[in-house]
Formats: structure tokens, sequence, C-alpha cells
């Protein structure tokens, strides 16, 4: 498991943020914890941890084209 500082502005959305990133292929789960502005994913086996971070963060953008991911 990988921890991410996230930037993301209300609760809602880094709700909806954490929905969208569990969509992503390669990411076996994702939790979003706002209060600490981090998030934590665990990957499938073999994944392209840079490449699947790419596809989660434009995922996450659809719910909010603020939000950032540093990886």
């Amino acid at each position: 498991m990988k921890t991410y500082k996230i930037y993301v502005d209300c609760a809602n959305c880094a709700a909806k943020m954490e929905e969208a990133v569990k969509k992503t292929d390669g990411i076996a789960d994702a939790t979003v914890n706002f209060m600490t502005l981090k998030m934590n994913v665990e990957f499938e086996d073999g994944a392209n941890e840079k490449k699947v971070m790419k596809a989660a963060l434009k995922n996450a953008r659809k719910v909010d084209d603020d939000i950032e991911i540093d990886f």
C-alpha cells in the first residue's frame, strides 16, 4: 500500500474522488482521508504504479478538475 498527498477542497469531493479512483484499472482498493488530505492506494499485482496513478488522477478530475494527487 502507498500513501499519496492529495489536494481536494471539500469532504464530498473527497468521497467522490475515492469512488472514482477505486474504479481505475490496476487499483485493488483506495481510501481517501479528507482531514489529513491523504489517499492510501493498494495496487493490483503487477500494476505499473505511475501509469495507474496517472489514470487515477484523470478519473478523479472527472469529479472535480481542481483535484491534485502528488505521485
